[in-house]
């Protein structure tokens, strides 16, 4: 007969308190750091970005909106 034995162990985890978008630089805190963009890439070959070059970019909701909104779609979820 098979005893499973658990070791309990703390985790500590980094929990983000603040961003800063990139772009219009305004402080994201709370709640609203759930609808920041993150972009974390690396350009390839070709790329405008360079080759092999990492890009990250931080993009708050309403700067993302002004960027994008003429070229979405909106899709209901119900």
């Amino acid at each position: 007969m098979k005893m499973i034995k658990y070791k309990e162990e703390t985790v500590i985890q980094k929990i983000p308190k603040k961003f800063i978008c990139d772009i219009c630089k305004k402080e994201i805190k709370g709640i609203d750091i759930d609808e920041m963009t993150f972009l974390d890439f690396y350009g390839g070959y070709g790329s405008p970005f360079g080759d092999m070059y990492r890009v990250q970019c931080d993009i708050c909701m309403n700067c993302l909106h002004d960027m994008i909104k003429d070229h979405c779609r909106y899709i209901n979820s119900e």
